[in-house]
């Protein structure tokens, strides 16, 4: 446990609510960031209220934790994308072998609005969900940018901030794995009734693994990895 304060970039969706789960464990004061960016799948902000309820009734010591939530819009972003998550468009892969959910200077425009917001909040930790092990191909998940940005930030705001991403050497299934250790299968389940992660935005079809329309590569990754969480899970 660390007295520095510590804001997480908190979507809705099940990568991020672990990583808060993580958070929360970790420093003494943790606030949390979503973004409209025009996004097609903008219920996920929908979710964030309930979870950040939920997250701190399961656990009385994150509840005294858990800080301002924040909301940002980024409506230039969509403005500039035309990828698939950001318009009324089939997904489907690009000549350059990226799908078309790639939203290009996302998670580099979310990160240094992150730290813009914990210069002003004086919070010296920044945690995101990427991913480079069990993703769709985003370079912008990837480890080295991640490490390139934290410089460049630390840098240009001179000041000393840490990026954490606690995903990004796991896999989906193990991910699930962290929430239960986190947060036992109460947070496991939390997870499963509210979060968002499907890419289309649907939340009429309750799968095992939760809410989605079951075929876009969110929904595949996230189903993937439960299913092998189920098989390798201990009982009780």
């Amino acid at each position: 446990m660390t007295d520095a304060g510590a804001l997480v970039l908190f979507s809705g969706g099940q990568d991020s609510t672990t990583c808060l789960a993580w958070a929360l464990e970790r420093f003494a004061r943790v606030e949390t960031l979503g973004f409209d960016y025009g996004q097609r799948h903008r219920i996920e902000l929908d979710c964030r209220a309930t979870l950040r309820n939920r997250i701190a009734a399961m656990n009385s010591a994150w509840a005294a934790r858990l800080g301002d939530d924040h909301t940002l819009a980024l409506d230039a972003l969509g403005q500039v994308s035309d990828t698939a998550l950001t318009r009324d468009t089939a997904i489907a892969f690009e000549a350059d072998g990226l799908p078309n959910t790639f939203v290009p200077g996302r998670n580099i425009l979310f990160l240094t609005f992150a730290a813009a917001l914990a210069y002003r909040r004086s919070l010296g930790h920044i945690i995101g969900g990427m991913c480079e092990t069990d993703y769709s191909g985003y370079p912008d998940c990837r480890d080295d940018t991640i490490k390139a940005l934290q410089v460049a930030l630390n840098l240009g705001m001179d000041r000393r901030f840490v990026l954490h991403t606690p995903l990004m050497w796991i896999d989906k299934a193990e991910t699930w794995n962290l929430a239960r250790t986190l947060g036992g299968r109460e947070l496991v389940d939390l997870i499963v009734e509210d979060t968002h992660t499907c890419y289309l935005g649907e939340r009429g079809s309750r799968h095992d693994w939760g809410y989605g329309c079951g075929t876009c590569p969110a929904c595949a990754l996230r189903a993937k990895g439960f299913s092998e969480y189920v098989a390798e899970a201990i009982p009780g």
